[in-house]
């Protein structure tokens, strides 16, 4: 059997040296965590097998020892999916930062999580990303392994920590992030009862304009000497015997375009046609476009300072980054920096990022300050985003408001005037 040489801290925090007996890398490290040691260094020792140990059962035995040598290798089918609210993933992530911003290292952290009490589901979480870790695989690889929960994003922006080397930095923006978006949400829904109960309030009128008060102003109009119905209410008359007659019809077409909607953008051959459509959106384009440069700044800025290239971190940057058409524009960035050209230069021939933005990258660049330069950008356009959705979230309920008085006042404007225009007829 394999024999494995560890140095590992004990609970009392002395460091501890000796070998143990295994079957392959993973069932020694459980072995030790077994025995309340945390491994510092885990190495197979040369001298390998016992001389008892026949032939084919070293044969065996190297398997899984090939097995936990790759440390990419993907994972056997068996691994638990967990779902977690964002709620769990934004604590996790708060925890996990401050005890890596507090000076431990991530296996300790992760084993700390594991042993607390009131973290429910966050336990079989940090269990399952520390047992991947400890095996030699990376943190972003274990979060996707684990949960899809983290999403792509999340992970993206884990690796850039993990290579940065300030992972905690990285984590504790991307809580922030997700708290942010949390709060918008939940702002978004308190700022949209209102309107909805207007819109449903809207559509309960014109039910009752169309299907009970124009048929009966129909027949009064009809049954008075010389009534006729004006151009106006006749078209509404028609449209509502239309709609009564197809309805059905009307519904299947709006199911199915909303279906053929969604196949349309899920497919990966279209994902590139409507990432620029999304940016193009009135309203909604300028807040992902701000969403983006505020991430990527953030993101370059936090890379750079920590001592990584300027080109490893556009690469990193990219990654990080879900929109294709924002993608396509760093792949040309990163063509041109790694060709030799600054960065501030790159960015300008893609004519995609903004002249102020430009600027203050040619400002880091010329001071020798560029991480500095890069987050103050990233500050000053976080607060334009959230200037546009102050904006967003102010405009919502007066343009419902508008549309509802438009439509229920010209209902009435015309089923009035046509009253007017009868009561005339009998006094002529």
């Amino acid at each position: 059997m394999p024999v494995f040489a560890y140095k590992a801290l004990s609970s009392t925090g002395s460091v501890q040296s000796g070998q143990v007996d295994a079957g392959d890398r993973g069932e020694a490290l459980k072995l030790l965590d077994k025995r309340g040691l945390q491994p510092v260094s885990l190495k197979q020792s040369s001298g390998v097998v016992s001389a008892k140990k026949s032939k084919s059962e070293a044969k065996k035995s190297r398997q899984p020892v090939a097995k936990a040598a790759g440390k990419t290798e993907e994972a056997s089918g068996d691994d638990e999916v967990l779902k977690l609210k964002r709620a769990e993933v934004v604590l996790f992530t708060e925890e996990l930062a401050d005890m890596l911003g507090a000076g431990l290292q991530l296996e300790p952290a992760l084993k700390a999580m594991e042993n607390r009490q009131e973290l429910g589901s966050l336990k079989e979480v940090a269990e399952g990303i520390r047992n991947h870790v400890r095996d030699g695989m990376n943190f972003s690889q274990a979060l996707k392994r684990v949960s899809p929960s983290f999403g792509p994003l999340y992970c993206s922006l884990a690796a850039a920590g993990e290579a940065s080397g300030a992972l905690d930095t990285i984590l504790r923006r991307q809580a922030h992030y997700l708290k942010t978006l949390s709060e918008l949400q939940a702002r978004l829904i308190l700022a949209m009862i209102y309107p909805a109960f207007l819109v449903c309030a809207g559509v309960g009128v014109s039910i009752v304009f169309v299907t009970i008060l124009i048929p009966q102003l129909t027949q009064l109009i009809e049954s008075a000497p010389g009534g006729k119905l004006p151009g106006p209410i006749q078209l509404l008359v028609a449209l509502s015997e239309h709609l009564g007659e197809f309805w059905y019809v009307y519904v299947i077409l709006l199911i199915a375009g909303g279906l053929f909607f969604k196949a349309w953008k899920d497919n990966e051959e279209n994902r590139p046609t409507w990432d620029r459509v999304k940016l193009k959106l009135p309203l909604v384009g300028p807040v992902i476009s701000s969403r983006f440069y505020v991430q990527f700044l953030e993101t370059m800025a936090n890379l750079v300072g920590n001592g990584l290239t300027l080109l490893r971190a556009l690469e990193l940057s990219r990654d990080a980054t879900q929109n294709l058409s924002l993608r396509s524009s760093l792949d040309e960035v990163i063509d041109q920096v790694g060709d030799g050209r600054a960065l501030s230069k790159a960015m300008i021939r893609t004519g995609h990022f903004p002249a102020l933005l430009i600027d203050m990258v040619s400002v880091g660049e010329q001071t020798g300050k560029i991480d500095m330069s890069l987050r103050r950008a990233a500050e000053r356009y976080d607060k334009e985003l959230n200037k546009d959705l102050n904006r967003i979230m102010a405009l919502i309920m007066p343009t419902i408001l508008i549309i509802m008085a438009l439509l229920i006042g010209t209902m009435a404007y015309l089923m009035i005037n046509a009253i007017f225009q009868t009561i005339s007829n009998l006094n002529g």
